[in-house]
This record gives C-alpha cells, structure tokens and sequence, in this order.
C-alpha cells in the first residue's frame, strides 16, 4: 500500500506544472489587460474633460461682465485632476488651436505657463473655432517579461495615444 502511495506523490507536481503555470500567466494576463484598459479609459476621459473645459472659455468669456479667460495651466491643472492615477511627468500634451500648437512634454512644464489659452487677439478664441487637445502616456506590461527572448525583469513600454477635438461654444 506504501509503495502504490509513493508512487503517486509526483503526479502532483506533474500536474501542476502542466496547469498552474499556464493559469498564473492567463491570471496576469487578464490582470494587465485590465490595467491597461484602465490606463487608456483614464487618459481619454482627462483630454476630453481638457477640451471641454476650453471650449466654454472662448472670445465670449473675456467680454465684460465676464472674466473667466483661461491659461495653459489652467487647462493643463484641469487635465491632470481629471487624469487620476496617471502619472504627471510622463504625460505628454500638445494643445492644439488655429494660432498653433503648445506642446506640454511633460505636463509638469505648463502647469505654471500663464498666456491665455487659446490666444485671443488672433481669432484662435472665436466661437466655431476648433480645439484640439492630444495626449500620449506610456503603459508598461509585466506580461513582457514572460515574451521569449526578452530580457529578464524588462517591462515593455507601449504609448497609448488620446485626442479630443470640440469647437469653442462661446
């Protein structure tokens, strides 16, 4: 009975190779999915809360007794609440409008910038006009690791991109 017992104790260890290591890279797998989807979903949801922010500050908004004339940074701090969990130094902008572009690159660099965005006395702010807002941010998978002939514990980097472009409503 002893022998039949012994026998049996490396089935297990057989088995498991032959199961839980495929699982545990299925379970990571769909853990990184996951994490990348979110990643993506929370990038573009923060562009397009920037954009909207900026098409209700146009020509219209400066006019008295209005005062409600945005910068750069306003936009960029707008972005960057919007954007929970991405993180500010690798997050890449470029503002877009007719006048021309404001790269952000980081967004760390224009949270401070102070010209009124987007440019009056150029028409960029007129209503009809378009803007543009265009964000990059890199994802790096774990799931690189397992890649055969990768190196051991490099992680993959992948930038996802995101845009949103709207007209100035006022």
């Amino acid at each position: 009975m002893r022998a039949h017992r012994d026998r049996r104790k490396g089935n297990t260890m057989v088995e498991f190779t032959l199961v839980g290591i495929p699982m545990i890279f299925i379970l990571i797998s769909v853990f990184e999915m996951a994490r990348g989807m979110w990643v993506y979903h929370t990038l573009a949801y923060a562009v397009k809360e920037g954009t909207r922010y900026a098409i209700v500050h146009g020509e219209n908004c400066t006019v008295d007794p209005n005062d409600c004339e945005i910068t750069v940074g306003d936009v960029v701090t707008r972005i960057r609440q919007a954007g929970t969990g991405l993180i500010p130094g690798e997050l890449n902008l470029t503002l877009r409008s007719v006048a021309g572009d404001v790269p952000c690159n980081p967004i760390t660099t224009c949270l401070g910038n102070t010209s009124m965005w987007p440019p009056g006395g150029s028409g960029a702010n007129s209503v009809g006009q378009p803007i543009t807002i265009i964000g990059t941010y890199p994802f790096r998978s774990a799931l690189a690791m397992f890649w055969p002939g990768s190196t051991p514990v490099a992680f993959t980097m992948v930038n996802f991109p995101a845009s949103s472009t709207e007209e100035i409503q006022f």
